[in-house]
């Protein structure tokens, strides 16, 4: 028996292409089912992008934080919406906050914040930041635990 609230769910349970773009991603979403304030955390320690300036591959280690109001994010659309990266061209700051952006628009959570840790391009790490503001009080939140890079040292 399936549960009805979650017959508008597309993706999950598909066969489901790449998308070809950011922009043609669609990040479903589904109904909070908790009533306490709590944090929902993702990693993607192997993102990827293109340089818009060389063509060459970008590589991060994205957190992803919230505190959800009325609405979570359904993880294999995050998934899909991630990869759709791949081919796209875009700075390490454009990336980072554009997903971060987009993640607030389409669940209007409580409190987001991401951490784009960027392998080094250029001989130069680039850590890209992006937060809504201050977590709810009494919420949980942990460091994100990705260290800075050292390279061999």
């Amino acid at each position: 028996m399936t549960d009805e609230r979650y017959n508008v769910l597309g993706q999950l349970g598909s066969d489901t292409p790449l998308p070809n773009s950011p922009e043609e991603a669609e990040l479903e979403r589904v109904a909070n089912p908790c009533d306490a304030d709590y944090m929902i955390r993702f990693a993607c320690p192997e993102f990827t992008s293109i340089c818009p300036v060389t063509g060459a591959p970008d590589f991060a280690h994205l957190v992803i934080d919230y505190v959800p109001q009325d609405w979570i994010v359904e993880s294999k659309s995050l998934k899909l919406f991630l990869g759709s990266f791949r081919n796209h061209g875009a700075f390490h700051e454009a990336c980072t906050t554009m997903i971060g952006q987009r993640l607030v628009k389409e669940l209007d959570p409580k409190w987001l914040r991401i951490g784009g840790y960027w392998y080094p391009r250029g001989g130069i790490p680039i850590d890209v930041f992006f937060a809504t503001g201050e977590p709810p009080k009494g919420v949980w939140i942990p460091e994100q635990g990705v260290a800075p890079y050292r390279g061999r040292g």
